[in-house]
């Protein structure tokens, strides 16, 4: 059966990091979008004070709406499960069920640097502020390299090296605001990346667990369309 997918990307990442997972799903018949997100990938240029949270869910409704889609599977990768959540308190209308890939997941009414240590958000603050010498402006924190993302191949670490952008402080800084639970009564599926674990994510597993979302395990690193991308095409596809 064919689907329509909708592969929203981590930060620092941009809408290329799903290519080794959205030629095998087109090449399946699968419809297949890969949106990047405002101020991120080629669309870096567009970074401004404003962009924040708020500018990537109205980016990810956008898609939707303009697409016109319906029945889709929506999918959110590391940070991206931000903007998704968002997109599924909208316009829940247009989504089938939501994948969250190793995804950030925030209590609404608060941000991404709530759920990371403070010592985290202050290095990340100190990296934008050094950012800012070289770029002109304090509105993004530098990208970490590849192997931190747990990706270990020579060839795709250069690959990712060459491709990550800065992520916009605001995104981070920014609540998600919602007007109904997570997920918005959605069939919601987790998939954790166990090999290694990403440890910013540690303080998401506990509100995952609170919402009874079906939680599945892959033994792969944090980047997973990347250093695993047939387990992650097989659980895009799994019903």
């Amino acid at each position: 059966m064919s689907e329509t997918f909708v592969l929203v990307h981590g930060a620092c990442h941009g809408g290329w990091c799903w290519r080794k997972v959205a030629e095998p799903l087109r090449a399946a018949g699968h419809r297949v979008f890969t949106p990047t997100l405002t101020g991120l990938g080629e669309r870096a240029h567009l970074l401004t004070p404003e962009t924040g949270l708020a500018t990537m869910i109205a980016d990810v409704v956008a898609v939707l709406e303009c697409e016109e889609l319906t029945d889709v599977v929506l999918v959110g990768h590391s940070f991206g499960a931000l903007p998704v959540l968002g997109a599924a308190d909208r316009v829940p209308e247009r989504i089938r069920r939501l994948v969250i890939l190793d995804g950030l997941v925030v209590e609404p009414g608060t941000s991404g640097f709530d759920l990371i240590p403070p010592e985290a958000v202050a290095r990340r603050e100190a990296d934008a502020r050094r950012l800012a010498d070289q770029s002109g402006h304090g509105l993004a924190f530098p990208a970490p390299p590849a192997r931190a993302f747990g990706v270990t191949d020579a060839d795709d670490v250069a690959w990712v090296d060459r491709r990550v952008t800065g992520q916009p402080l605001r995104s981070y800084r920014e609540p998600l605001v919602l007007r109904n639970p997570l997920g918005n009564g959605l069939p919601t599926t987790y998939v954790h990346c166990t090999d290694p674990v990403y440890g910013a994510l540690a303080a998401s597993l506990p509100i995952v667990d609170r919402m009874g979302w079906e939680v599945r395990e892959l033994a792969t690193g944090h980047d997973l369309m990347i250093t695993a991308p047939e387990a992650t095409v097989a659980e895009l596809t799994r019903s």
